[in-house]
């Protein structure tokens, strides 16, 4: 017989939990396929939490998180299509472990086109801290759900990719499975060419935007900053919004 009190005391407990109860203190977990080899999500009642490639996975969420882990025999409605193509269509994120700084960052990059890339400039002026360029990388390093938060589509103004919380070489991969041209990206960069303006429709833009990507070599003109351009009498893109940085 157990003389424990605590154990006497909990058997005698006369109500069931409430339903929902233990998706509230633990996280569900599964190993789903992604454009860069298997990772392993966690979600909870809220939304998916956490996004991890490689091992390590359990340590990394309870030292993060500090929740137990439950496995899981399928995942949430839409998590693999959403890992795909970075396209939430009504999947849920649990950000509620995050500041608000590094929630408004997160928030900004999901601003950003399938395609298309923005430098961390552009992030931390759309998350309304332009100065901020640097806790904006170390916010995207932290960023607990990439793929799903893109982050790989954040760039070095200095044309460089830059880095990513799952290597260079995933980051690499992912944009080039988006159809950004990076060869076109490195030869731009060679040049110091950042923007790119057509004489047809008076527009400058960042060189992944839509609309730069139809203007034709003939009327297509490249500068190294936003002034410049603006100079030579463009305007700023409305879409892609390069005026959201300094110039």
């Amino acid at each position: 017989m157990n003389d424990d009190p605590l154990l006497a005391r909990l058997a005698g407990l006369a109500v069931e939990p409430p339903d929902g109860l233990l998706d509230r203190i633990a996280a569900r977990w599964i190993a789903v396929p992604s454009p860069i080899g298997e990772l392993s999500v966690a979600w909870t009642a809220r939304g998916v939490a956490y996004v991890h490639q490689g091992d390590g996975f359990s340590g990394a969420f309870r030292a993060r998180f500090g929740r137990p882990l439950m496995p899981a025999t399928r995942p949430p409605a839409g998590l693999v299509p959403a890992l795909r193509t970075g396209r939430l269509s009504g999947l849920a994120l649990d950000l509620e472990e995050l500041g608000e700084f590094q929630r408004d960052v997160l928030r900004a990059v999901q601003a950003v086109p399938r395609g298309e890339v923005r430098p961390y400039a552009w992030i931390a002026a759309r998350a309304g801290r332009p100065g901020a360029v640097r806790a904006v990388g170390t916010a995207l390093a932290r960023n607990p759900v990439p793929l799903l938060v893109p982050c790989h589509r954040v760039t070095r103004s200095d044309g460089a990719l830059g880095e990513y919380v799952f290597g260079p070489a995933a980051k690499q991969r992912l944009l080039l499975a988006e159809g950004v041209d990076l060869g076109r990206l490195d030869g731009l960069a060679k040049e110091r060419v950042f923007y790119l303006a057509s004489d047809t429709t008076g527009v400058v833009c960042f060189p992944t935007c839509h609309n730069a990507r139809r203007i034709t070599p003939a009327h297509r003109h490249g500068f190294r900053t936003l002034g410049a351009a603006r100079t030579a009498g463009y305007r700023p893109c409305r879409t892609c919004r390069p005026d959201l940085q300094a110039a």
